[in-house]
């Protein structure tokens, strides 16, 4: 897919968040904004002609495909809105996010096609990717496991114990962002625990480390995959500034808007803003 298709696409994924959320009256809008760009270009980029993951929305077990964790769960809207497009459930689904009895949870479940790890407790998503990443080598195969944390996650200790872990088995198949958009629940991080130098300590532990500076970039985030991939015998970890709440601007790095939908008056500011970016998009040629 073209950049010029993948920003259409996340362009209509931040419509789709804000109207999931704000129709189920509660969930994490502005991190699933953050972090909608990197899962855009996992499950609908390539490099080289080439896709970035394999997978099946037929047969999400699919022995041959690529896994893909959300270990800040919370901000699931973001990967829920790319599997219904995909095709993996009903895009009703969406309207029944956070309902009893329903498929869409708050956080993400096995149990949704397509998901490949519970993680409502942050801090668990590398040490998932490190299970599978290690099963992987061990029966020779060619799978490739993405992981997405956030920033403050980081705070958490099992982090860096799978870090360590990574390293240690030289899992190169294991690729992990950090949504660096330099905020949690309540605050900035710099408030409540500062995180960095993030690059540094993942490089201390053995890691292959990409900085990219626009986490929102397509061409970036393309780049650094294709990096990646060239890199052997290390997990990669590619450190993304990102913009909490990116594409709504009364939004972007709010702490107030942490885990909150929208209101009526702010999605009717909101979702006619990003339709105007979608149909200039559109015009383009």
């Amino acid at each position: 897919m073209t950049i010029q298709g993948l920003q259409k696409l996340a362009t209509q994924f931040r419509i789709d968040i804000l109207n999931t959320v704000f129709q189920a009256g509660s969930g994490h809008v502005t991190t699933s904004l953050s972090a909608i760009d990197i899962i855009t270009m996992l499950y609908f980029g390539d490099i080289d002609g080439q896709p970035i993951m394999r997978y099946d929305p037929h047969k999400p077990q699919w022995d041959g495909r690529d896994y893909f964790i959300l270990s800040k769960g919370h901000g699931c809207p973001a990967l829920y809105v790319v599997l219904a497009e995909l095709g993996f459930f009903p895009k009703d689904e969406l309207n029944h996010l956070r309902q009893l009895g329903a498929l869409l949870e708050g956080h993400p479940v096995r149990k949704i096609p397509g998901v490949e790890a519970n993680t409502g407790p942050l801090g668990q998503g590398i040490s998932f990717a490190n299970g599978i990443g290690l099963a992987m080598k061990m029966d020779k195969k060619s799978n490739r496991i993405y992981v997405v944390c956030g920033d403050g996650e980081l705070q958490e200790g099992q982090i860096w114990e799978s870090a360590m872990t990574a390293a240690q088995y030289k899992l190169d198949n294991v690729t992990v962002f950090i949504d660096n958009n330099k905020l949690q629940q309540t605050n900035f991080v710099t408030a409540i625990k500062p995180v960095a130098p993030i690059g540094q300590k993942f490089s201390a532990f053995g890691w292959n480390v990409i900085n990219v500076a626009d986490g929102h970039n397509f061409d970036e985030l393309q780049n650094a995959i294709g990096r990646a991939w060239r890199t052997k015998q290390r997990p990669t970890v590619i450190v993304c500034d990102t913009i909490k709440g990116k594409g709504i601007p009364f939004a972007e790095q709010k702490p107030e808007y942490h885990g909150v939908p929208l209101s009526k008056e702010e999605m009717a500011e909101a979702v006619p803003y990003l339709e105007r970016q979608l149909a200039a998009l559109t015009s383009q040629k």
